[in-house]
């Protein structure tokens, strides 16, 4: 028998996973992560068994404070991340805790997707898109989760396990659970024989509705076993936990076409909305004035509302979708035909450049945290959303803005998928104060939506924060149709008590979140978690999100006197926070309010420098050549001996200094240093110089890519064979036949755009001092900030004389360090490229591919990600091979230059998804762009990765 998994009760463990999205704040008595469904089973009987309430949580990404608990609280986001297409991608089996976004990513090679479509794409989890009936911005009620599940497997309170994949699935849950099969059978009955309640079942369900339990199930469907797994959709975790799904997809239209109509008031948008549905538009998206405010202050605001002079304004983000180009180009010369009639601010332009149109998908899918980003100190901004007939949204509309005049809220806003009568409108709110106005702006509000025939949750889920008004909704007789539902599945009480359905009519004014003050670098964080499937540390210690409502659970401990809270958790955040920190920036591509964790973490680093190390660091920057040098031949020397011995002196030095001072010497890391970064010229001697050449310390530090070694020092065969890395691994190494070979690959990637440049016809000239330059992220990520700051000196001094004050561009041969120099070249007006970027534009297309190799695997960084060049980085892979592979599951390894010798627990965290999607297939080659992330990855796979120029190279000979 599975024993139920281990209770955590250590304080820091608690507070980093009691906070989500929402404004309610519950700290659990004990934490767990279950990591099977055998596992659950044993934790709900023990729950059972010990009537201990019980919540399940994912994402953390839901607003309505429905992923909480004072008692245990079980993360499934860890675990249960399982991807399955089946049938060419028309259906997938997926675990809760996978992201949509990550489905979405296996699902794309076969052009489909998942119906859902919310906002928070990027972080939301199945178990909670199942959990919310997640609809989103196309998905209206249609392509819901409700609407598009085929099959599901949950686990009951009780421990049973219901699976209506299965044949038999209602016998086996007669015979297993009779009393639950006969109760279900009698709800059926007890709804279906009442044209009461049939006709408001109906009229509810025909728009977007989370509010309750979906009762429309006991009318939709005619065995208790799929009338009860479609109860368990939007149940919010209250009846069960979902192992799996099976979902059917939904096709990906081929183009796109997207526009903004802009209109002088939101009445005028409202007004129009009869003329937009009636044009058929996939998307019609409501934005009001302040929120167009708010987006035109964010980076890549859409050039349509760039120079608005915003006063009453509204948007309607359409879209039209088709397979067939024609058909796409006559919807949209339609709707610009249509437009002409509703009073533009701005004529409507439709639009199929992809740069556009992400920026104005961009704007609206991170409006929420982008607004509340920019919320009053001190406030804390609370969302909600509501749907009511088309036809009476303008009314509705006009409705709440009286209510924020009537109750003064001063900047609400009002966005939202107008299409389907659905609105959120945000308030800025001090919490600690304004109970009594938000209390009655509430009231106001339920009143305004039901008397236009709305519910009060659309999409959002029923949370704490809509519970007391079920009943309101629903009125008495479906309301105890819900709750005897609730007493069949969970006699008990034990799942999620308090959400969906409470006792409380104050619920929703309880366990109100803190707004508590701390560094400005992530002072604005609003704890949407929209960062977290990003973080290479996420299954390791700590996520941004986590990493930050600690600094403000540590700081509200001691203002309220809890001295020992406060120190047990600045104590773990030594390792948990700092430590483990990659320092990527991957947080802030996903952060819609632009919060780079890493900056927080460089800050407290820099802070807890003392003065010896900060000394030190600055005479490394001041002697950068004779310590490049000296690693380079302390690698040399090391790869001479048996790896047991610098091993066993390096894990000496760590005993004794701190495994955060002293890196690891590892089986990846190569058998000799680099050579020196020489001054002069590259590429072919007779052209004119075309660009300032600065290669990068590290390939002077670690020599070029070499057959990886087995762990006690021997060869381990670890490259894909048919490749040029002159090892002989693999299957059949440099000599196959019809494969490209050359052993001046071993020189690595400087060698590699030497030869490039050469057969190109271009010149590249190296700086004189180039060898004694870094870009200064060694520095940075460690938090010395002195030698950092007079290392990017003595770099903007150098590479301003060496470019003519930026007549010629620099590039640079490794990616981060290209995104270091390009931070500190910032204003000087010198362009800065990575080595791939210039290659794709300038190289590539004067160079001839004599033999491509068979297949590559790539490895896009952290780094081509800030720098927009990944694409380059698959493109010249594209170029050089016949069929690439990008795992769906690559992520920053969490090298982070040393952090994988200082902490190589978190490269093996950061890289366990993606080695083994690289397992299943072997290919020739295994290339990224920087080469710390190319030893990461060879720890990882025991493939030996090279840089992407080195393919190039071999293959254009």
């Amino acid at each position: 028998m599975t024993v139920a998994p281990l209770l955590d009760t250590d304080v820091v463990a608690r507070h980093a996973l009691a906070h989500d999205a929402s404004h309610y704040l519950l700290l659990p008595e004990a934490v767990t992560s279950p990591t099977d469904e055998d596992s659950v089973v044993a934790l709900l009987r023990e729950a059972m068994r010990a009537r201990r309430p019980l919540t399940f949580r994912s994402g953390g990404t839901s607003l309505s404070g429905q992923a909480q608990s004072e008692a245990v609280l079980a993360d499934v986001r860890t675990h249960f991340r399982t991807v399955e297409v089946l049938d060419h991608g028309e259906r997938v089996r997926v675990g809760p805790g996978a992201t949509l976004r990550q489905v979405n990513a296996h699902l794309l090679r076969q052009m489909r997707r998942l119906g859902p479509d919310p906002a928070s794409e990027v972080a939301c989890t199945i178990g909670g898109v199942i959990a919310n009936n997640s609809s989103g911005m196309a998905a209206g009620t249609a392509e819901n989760s409700y609407r598009t599940l085929e099959s599901l497997r949950f686990v009951l309170p009780s421990g049973t396990i219901v699976d209506t994949g299965l044949e038999g699935a209602d016998a086996r849950l007669r015979r297993e659970e009779p009393d639950l099969h006969e109760g279900l059978v009698r709800l059926m009955r007890r709804v279906r024989d009442s044209a009461e309640s049939t006709r408001v079942i109906r009229e509810r369900f025909a728009l977007k509705n989370t509010m309750g339990y979906g009762i429309n199930a006991l009318l939709d469907f005619e065995t208790p076993a799929d009338v009860l797994a479609h109860l368990v959709v939007g149940s919010e975790g209250t009846l069960a936990f979902v192992s799996s799904a099976v979902f059917r997809t939904v096709p990906i239209q081929k183009h796109i076409t997207t526009g903004l109509l802009v209109l002088p008031s939101l009445e005028a948008a409202t007004a129009a909305l009869p003329e937009v549905v009636g044009a058929g538009f996939a998307t019609a998206e409501l934005m009001d004035a302040r929120s167009l405010i708010v987006a035109q202050g964010l980076a890549g605001a859409p050039q349509e509302i760039l120079g608005l002079d915003v006063e009453r304004h509204a948007a309607l983000l359409v879209e039209h979708r088709s397979d067939d180009p024609a058909e796409l180009a006559q919807r949209a010369a339609d709707a610009v035909g249509m437009s002409e009639g509703l009073g533009l601010s701005v004529p409507l332009e439709m639009t199929t450049d992809a740069a556009r149109r992400a920026a104005m998908w961009t704007t609206r899918k991170g409006l929420y945290a982008a607004i509340a980003g920019a919320r009053p100190a001190g406030s804390t901004a609370l969302l909600e959303d509501v749907v009511v007939p088309v036809p009476e949204l303008e009314a509705t509309c006009r409705g709440l803005q009286d209510l924020f005049d009537r109750h003064d809220y001063d900047e609400s806003v009002i966005f939202g998928h107008a299409k389907d009568g659905n609105i959120h409108f945000l308030l800025n709110e001090q919490l600690g104060e304004g109970s009594t106005r938000l209390e009655a702006f509430t009231q106001d509000m339920v009143e305004l939506v039901l008397d236009h025939g709305g519910n009060l949750k659309a999409e959002h889920g029923t949370g704490r924060v809509m519970a007391p008004f079920v009943e309101r909704q629903y009125g008495p007789e479906l309301y105890g149709v819900m709750r005897e539902l609730k007493a069949l599945v969970d006699p008990a009480g034990i799942l999620n008590p308090g959400v969906v359905l409470t006792d409380d009519a104050t619920a929703h004014m309880q366990n109100l979140k803190p707004v508590i003050e701390i560094e400005e670098e992530a002072d604005r964080c609003v704890e949407c978690g929209y960062c977290e499937p990003v973080c290479p540390s996420k299954d390791l210690t700590l996520t941004p999100r986590q990493r930050i409502v600690l600094r403000r659970d540590a700081n509200l401990a001691e203002q309220r006197g809890d001295l020992a809270t406060a120190a047990a958790i600045r104590s773990a955040y030594e390792y948990e926070g700092l430590e483990t920190c990659a320092v990527d920036g991957m947080c802030v591509t996903a952060c819609p309010v632009g919060i780079n964790t890493g900056d927080l973490v460089r800050r407290l680093r820099a802070e807890d420098a003392s003065a010896a190390p900060n000394a030190a660091w600055k005479a490394a920057a001041g002697n950068w050549d004779l310590l490049t040098r000296g690693a380079s031949a302390a690698m040399s020397v090391a790869g001479t001996l048996p790896q047991v011995l610098p091993r066993a002196a390096t894990d000496v030095g760590r005993a004794l200094l701190g495994t955060d001072t002293v890196p690891q010497y590892r089986s990846e890391l190569p058998r000799r240093g680099g050579s020196v970064r020489r001054a002069g010229g590259r590429g072919r001697a007779s052209a004119d110089i075309g660009a300032v050449y600065l290669p990068a310390c590290v390939h002077t530090m670690f020599g070029a890519a070499e057959e990886p070694r087995s762990s006690d020092g021997g060869a381990s065969g670890g490259c894909g064979g048919n490749c040029a890395c002159g090892s002989g691994g693999g299957k059949g190494g440099a000599t196959s036949s019809g494969s490209p070979s050359s052993p001046t690959t071993a020189a690595g990637v400087p060698a590699a755009l030497d030869l490039l440049a050469q057969r190109a016809g271009m010149r590249l000239a190296v700086p004189d001092d180039a060898a004694s330059l870094c870009c200064g992220t060694p520095f940075s990520s460690k938090g010395m900030t002195g030698a950092k700051e007079w290392m990017r000196d003595q770099v903007r001094t150098a590479l301003l004389a060496a470019s003519h004050d930026g007549e010629l561009p620099v590039i640079v041969d490794a990616s981060s360090c290209t995104e270091g120099i390009h931070q500190a070249m910032e204003g000087t007006g010198v362009e800065v490229l990575d080595a791939i970027t210039y290659v794709r534009r300038r190289l590539l297309p004067q160079l001839s591919v004599r033999e491509p190799a068979g297949s590559v695997t790539v490895h896009p960084t952290c780094s081509t990600t800030h720098l927009g060049a990944t694409d380059d980085l698959i493109a010249i892979a594209e170029a050089a091979a016949r069929d690439v592979v990008v795992p769906v599951d690559w992520g920053c390894c969490g090298y982070a230059g040393d952090r994988g010798m200082l902490h190589p627990e978190l490269t093996a965290s950061a890289t366990r998804a993606e080695a083994a999607e690289v397992a299943q297939r072997e290919t020739d080659w295994y290339v990224s762009s920087n080469r710390t992330c190319e030893l990461g990855m060879q720890a990882a796979t025991g493939k030996s990765y090279r840089h992407v120029l080195e393919l190039l190279e071999a293959v254009t000979r």
